[in-house]
């Protein structure tokens, strides 16, 4: 069934479309959690009744019907849902990615475990940096770590509300906070990190609300191509 007018205002309607929402099963496979903060993203101006139309679609019923057991916890949902963003598109995503893989590959050359960042603010690159631990005898030395610094430094402010951060593999612990702190609007990461990974794999910080998180997170941009540079250093590592 196709997103009609009604229930939902032209506009609201429009800018769905826009992002390939299509439908009422587009809606329901991205969530209407999801939609709601990306129509609020993006500039659109939405009430609360929105929220409630999109809900009462993916129930195949109508808001005066929904349920308090459902309200409650559809509002559940909402309030616990992690940070959402418009993302670039994935061809730009592409390309960007391919200048942090390009770190990853220097870092294996000096004998570091090839993971490459970069940062950019408002859509420029400012920041470049790759694994430094084994150089710099110290497991701070992590490229993200490196690009926030740099970043500060350029910006001459330590919160990055206005950058976006590329690195080929799945922050840990220790650089997830950092990014958390310096309330970085977007990360994007090309592999999973199933050991140490804490945008997902092992835990998820950006989604703790608790935390006071403003990153929103892509994942999957090239990963076939982290994880084979990745491979290929540590089968040259027991050779």
């Amino acid at each position: 069934m196709k997103l009609t007018t009604p229930p939902l205002a032209p506009k609201v309607v429009e800018k769905l479309a826009q992002w390939g929402i299509l439908s009422v099963a587009d809606l329901c496979e991205l969530n209407p959690c999801h939609a709601f903060l990306l129509l609020k993203q993006s500039g659109l101006t939405v009430t609360k009744s929105v929220f409630w139309q999109l809900v009462a679609l993916c129930e195949q019923t109508q808001i005066a019907h929904l349920s308090l057991k459902q309200r409650t916890n559809w509002q559940e949902k909402l309030n616990s849902y992690p940070p959402v963003a418009l993302f670039p598109t994935d061809e730009h995503m592409a390309e960007n990615m391919r200048v942090a893989l390009a770190q990853a590959r220097l870092a294996a050359q000096i004998g570091e475990i090839p993971v490459g960042a970069i940062l950019l603010h408002q859509g420029k690159i400012i920041a470049q940096a790759h694994n430094l631990c084994v150089a710099g005898h110290s497991v701070c030395q992590h490229a993200e770590i490196q690009v926030i610094e740099q970043a500060g430094k350029i910006l001459q402010n330590y919160r990055l509300d206005e950058c976006d951060l590329y690195v080929t593999l799945e922050p840990c612990a220790m650089c997830a906070g950092a990014i958390v702190q310096a309330r970085i609007r977007r990360l994007i990461f090309a592999a999973p990190e199933p050991k140490m990974g804490a945008a997902g794999s092992v835990l998820n910080i950006f989604a703790n609300k608790r935390l006071n998180s403003h990153t929103a997170v892509k994942s999957g941009i090239l990963a076939d191509e982290s994880k084979a540079i990745l491979q290929q250093f540590f089968q040259q590592k027991r050779k």
